[in-house]
């Protein structure tokens, strides 16, 4: 199995509960096409810098999972046509085992 990164901006307007019931639909769907989900994380709704069909704002996942190559096309065309994604972005995971996500902890400084 490899390793995997994939980004989601989910549409605010389709999707309830900041995402939750999504991040919750697509582990499972992870686990079902034989895969483990290693670490889930919510971003938030962040601003675009220039509008995506329409929208100004999205709800951003970011997802770790181990899954067989052969399936990460499987991925992509499950939630090509999904009206609740604005944009998907999955990328082979090459961060090093000692460096920690940034995304998970941030540090605000004066």
């Amino acid at each position: 199995m490899k390793k995997y990164e994939a980004v989601f901006i989910l549409d605010m307007r389709k999707v309830e509960d900041e995402g939750k019931a999504f991040s919750e639909e697509f582990a499972k769907n992870i686990q079902s096409w034989g895969g483990v989900m290693n670490e889930s994380v919510s971003m938030g709704r962040k601003q675009f810098a220039r509008e995506i069909k329409k929208r100004k704002a999205g709800i951003y996942w970011d997802y770790v999972f181990e899954l067989d190559p052969a399936k990460e096309t499987e991925i992509r065309e499950f939630y090509k046509l999904d009206e609740r994604i604005i944009r998907l972005l999955i990328i082979n995971f090459d961060r090093p085992d000692q460096v920690r996500s940034t995304i998970s902890t941030v540090e605000v400084t004066d």
